[in-house]
């Protein structure tokens, strides 16, 4: 049982409408649902509106339910305390588990003590450094107020430094079995790999430490006045990243692929995958 509007259009255009209380039965030769009309109301400009409140608190007190109550309310009021994004943050951590980066970091933090969760903080900087890229201390901010990363509550400085020290540590073999992951995964074709280097430079007041990263070299960026580290890339013919160095700032290119680290890696490329062609700019053998 309902309460039902009709509308009737009149012969000089305007619109008329009824209110009626029916309920739905079914014809007994089409076995349909039809309305039957049990009481006409009239026009519904006309009808006593204060009449059918009363009516419904009737039925309300008859069934046992609270009270109508039929005195307007004031509308409620909704404030927006607090919104955080969530949507980008909960794809890269997708990807990441996917290519699998935190099982490859989660594998090596088992023997270490560390009480801090360093693979949450390391998530952290990278979804920093792909959605809304900004400083350590910055990030800090960034995660109380700005996006809900899965798994991270909040961001310290102390953490992501730490966490970065772990990185330095560790880096080798968290490439390797990312890169093997994503070679499966992907199924890339690593018969052939591109190789390349760029600098990176360093504004500061104190000059670097000799054991350092940083230090004066030739300056891709057009800053010789600035201490600088080297970054070697190595990728698959379709751009996908397969290995990333950093060197001193006054490391030659022509140096690189010769050097301890880089045979060694060119040589585990080998063993894996059988011989691979690698191209470099000419440059880098003069």
């Amino acid at each position: 049982m309902y309460i039902r509007r009709i509308s009737r259009k009149n012969k000089n255009g305007s619109v008329t409408s009824y209110v009626q209380l029916a309920h739905n039965e079914r014809n007994p030769k089409t076995g349909n649902p039809q309305a039957k009309v049990l009481y006409h109301f009239g026009r519904e400009d006309e009808v006593d509106m204060d009449g059918l409140k009363r009516l419904a608190a009737s039925i309300s007190r008859f069934l046992g339910d609270s009270p109508v109550d039929t005195e307007p309310k004031d509308s409620v009021q909704l404030s927006l305390l607090d919104s955080k994004t969530f949507g980008t943050a909960s794809i890269v951590d997708s990807l990441w588990q996917e290519l699998g980066v935190g099982q490859a970091i989660s594998k090596r933090l088992v023997q270490r003590k560390y009480e801090a969760p360093i693979e949450r903080a390391i998530f952290a900087m990278v979804a920093n450094r792909a959605l809304d890229p900004s400083s350590k201390l910055g990030m800090e901010d960034w995660v109380k107020r700005d996006v809900a990363l899965p798994g991270v509550e909040n961001f310290e400085v102390h953490q992501g430094y730490r966490a970065m020290d772990f990185l330095i540590e560790s880096d080798v073999d968290i490439q390797r079995e990312v890169f093997e992951t994503v070679a499966d995964l992907l199924n890339l074709e690593v018969d052939l790999l591109f190789f390349d280097t760029t600098s990176s430079y360093f504004e500061m007041d104190d000059e670097p430490e000799e054991d350092s990263l940083k230090q004066p070299g030739y300056s891709k960026d057009h800053r010789p006045d600035l201490p600088q580290v080297v970054i070697g890339f190595a990728v698959t013919r379709d751009g996908i990243p397969v290995r990333c160095w950093v060197w001193p700032g006054n490391t030659s290119d022509m140096t690189v692929i010769p050097s301890e680290e880089g045979s060694h890696w060119m040589a585990s490329r080998t063993r894996r995958y059988g011989r691979r062609p690698w191209v470099q700019l000419g440059g880098q053998f003069t």
